[in-house]
């Protein structure tokens, strides 16, 4: 599916969330490239639609989309609240193996937040216009490919500078580190350099 063809037939949808999310997701990896849930995992053990997690203020929900060691996923319909869905994904993300990132999305927007342990949480939006740009589609891409992760470092080649933003390790909470580079981070500003595939990210040398 061409990023052209996605991006028209989801504008066109008016269908619910329960109808339309399970099509949604599957467009999405035929557009992406990558294996689709059922195709990967036909067990439905480690990638899966409706993965059943308990929430930590207690009860029982369920996960829309869920990646051992990529992502927890959840929907809204069009133009929802977008902040209480990732509230809500937030409290499956223990009973997900927490993972590294959570997504949410209305079908029309996507919203990836980091979630890594002892770091400040940020979110990156893209939406659906925004597909027609090779390096969004490449954010996505890795997100089902190479989940970051603050202690390792990013893929040697990325896409872009928005892409090497995405995948620098989230500052940490000590005002010192805001900017600049910390034990386990990276250069933010050095990332604006990566401007092509072709350009490979370095590790910056720590500061003294």
């Amino acid at each position: 599916m061409t990023p052209e063809v996605f991006i028209a037939k989801w504008h066109a949808s008016t269908l619910t969330e329960r109808a339309a999310a399970q099509s949604h997701f599957n467009d999405l990896c035929d557009m992406l490239g990558v294996e689709k849930p059922t195709d990967a995992d036909p067990k439905g053990e480690w990638f899966c639609f409706e993965r059943g997690a308990a929430k930590t203020a207690g009860g029982d929900g369920w996960a829309d989309v869920w990646k051992r060691g990529h992502f927890g996923w959840e929907y809204k319909g069009k133009r929802k609240n977008l902040t209480l869905a990732y509230v809500q994904l937030q409290q499956y993300a223990v009973a997900l193996e927490n993972p590294p990132l959570l997504v949410v999305s209305d079908m029309d927007r996507f919203v990836i937040h980091t979630n890594w342990t002892n770091t400040v949480s940020e979110a990156h939006t893209i939406l659906l216009d925004d597909l027609l740009d090779h390096s969004k589609r490449e954010i996505l891409r890795f997100v089902f490919t190479e989940p970051p992760a603050p202690d390792s470092s990013p893929p040697t080649r990325l896409p872009g500078a928005q892409v090497g933003r995405f995948w620098s390790p989230s500052r940490r909470r000590r005002p010192s580190m805001r900017r600049g580079v910390n034990s386990l981070g990276w250069s933010m500003a050095r990332t604006l350099t990566c401007t092509s595939s072709a350009s490979p990210l370095t590790r910056p040398r720590s500061r003294s």
